[in-house]
């Protein structure tokens, strides 16, 4: 069983991202699974340090983008919109410029007011590269006044 609001196809989720950071350093949703989503980001001159591994912070931008994403296709688009309250990484290991990372955002916690996803990014090889948890807020939209 799904834990989507609805189905969604990688297109539209990847034409979200247009004009954002997240289109800027490329990441890309590459599938939408029951209970996961998972993107993939290319370690190059916007996302590696100066000398040719991915810098941290960009990590964390491919983590929080599939966790908001996530997060944002739970619930009802119509009725509520969840925004990033706090998020943390840890940095296990490089990534080297000229390959490409992929991470993986499951829930941890869906609650009505609070959602918490776990963020597993890896290398080519599949190992390990940050390990990130992302503490969403789920915030109701304004009703519209007739």
């Amino acid at each position: 069983m799904s834990i989507w609001h609805r189905d969604f196809s990688l297109a539209e989720l990847n034409d979200r991202q247009a004009g954002s950071m997240s289109a800027y350093v490329q990441v890309r949703i590459i599938e939408v699974g029951a209970d996961f989503l998972r993107g993939t980001m290319p370690v190059d001159e916007r996302t590696c340090m100066p000398f040719g591994t991915i810098h941290g912070g960009a990590s964390v931008v491919l983590a929080e983008t599939l966790g908001s994403v996530a997060a944002n296709i739970v619930v009802d688009p119509s009725v509520q919109s969840c925004v990033g309250q706090d998020i943390n990484a840890n940095h296990l290991r490089s990534a080297l410029k000229g390959t490409v990372v992929t991470g993986t955002a499951r829930a941890i916690h869906i609650g009505r007011r609070s959602q918490v996803w776990g963020i597993e990014i890896v290398d080519p090889q599949s190992q390990l590269v940050c390990v990130s948890r992302l503490t969403m807020a789920v915030l109701d939209r304004p009703q519209k006044l007739a």
